[in-house]
């Protein structure tokens, strides 16, 4: 049996004979529905017309993209034995160049949005998932492998801790890696801390695609999470969306930003 893939999202369903009857990834406001239309994909299709990007970004984080751009579109990272976020398409080449780069061992995922074939990519490398429990409704594929972690701060070893901002969903999470940036602290955020166009600013949103804002309790609570860290640097969910430096105060101006523009501080 197939598992099908959501065309719009890129979330992976467990084994059946038919497509799901809907997506509740993109039924959710935060998301959408495809303007063509509920439609489903499977990873065998998928690697007949689709390819992964995989680079180094820094010395020791390599990132990994389907291009052309499918689902959402995020590329995922990898430093040390894990994998930060998660993209749809695994195949044998990107199985070997990930493998020639260590291998993974956790694969953490900063929201639902890019939970994406995680159990395929976890079976691939026998590797265990880490999502926080906040947000656990908003797993489409469950299977022993995927572990729920609670609380604010979880330590990986190695340098790397899960933080839970929360926001765009529950359980938003970004990692620290603190010997990132040459040793200055680089923060991973998927779109839990949005790099935007103007790589200056960051953005915090409940929903992107539909513009849905946070409101200000949410963003000043963010902020006093974000301020007890330290990084010098961002990595966004997409390849342009960096901070190359200066990144902690740049984002907690961003948080000030909003604030403002709610009539706040």
């Amino acid at each position: 049996m197939d598992a099908f893939i959501c065309v719009t999202c890129g979330t992976q369903y467990p084994p059946s004979p038919e497509p799901p009857p809907a997506c509740p990834i993109c039924l959710d406001e935060r998301q959408y529905v495809g303007h063509d239309g509920q439609r489903w994909t499977t990873l065998t299709e998928l690697a007949a017309g689709y390819r992964n990007r995989i680079e180094e970004v820094e010395p020791g984080l390599l990132g990994i993209g389907t291009e052309p751009a499918f689902g959402i579109g995020q590329r995922a990272l990898h430093v040390g034995g894990l994998l930060w976020d998660c993209i749809t398409l695994i195949d044998a080449e990107t199985g070997a160049a990930v493998r020639a780069a260590g291998g993974v061992e956790t694969i953490a995922i900063s929201h639902p949005h890019y939970y994406s074939a995680m159990v395929e990519w976890a079976e691939r490398f026998d590797a265990r998932v880490l999502l926080h429990e906040a947000d656990r409704e908003h797993v489409m594929r469950p299977d022993a492998r995927v572990e729920h972690w609670s609380g604010e701060r979880l330590d990986l070893g190695d340098g790397l801790e899960l933080h839970r901002l929360g926001g765009h969903f529950d359980g938003g999470t970004v990692c620290l890696w603190r010997g990132g940036a040459g040793g200055r602290g680089a923060l991973l955020t998927g779109d839990i801390v949005q790099v935007v166009s103007d790589r200056e600013w960051a953005s915090f949103m409940y929903s992107y695609p539909n513009l849905i804002p946070l409101p200000a309790a949410e963003i000043r609570r963010i902020r006093g999470r974000i301020e007890e860290l330290e990084f010098d640097r961002v990595y966004g969910a997409w390849w342009p969306a960096i901070m190359a430096e200066g990144a902690r105060a740049k984002v907690l101006r961003s948080a000030d930003r909003y604030l403002r523009a709610l009539g706040e501080r």
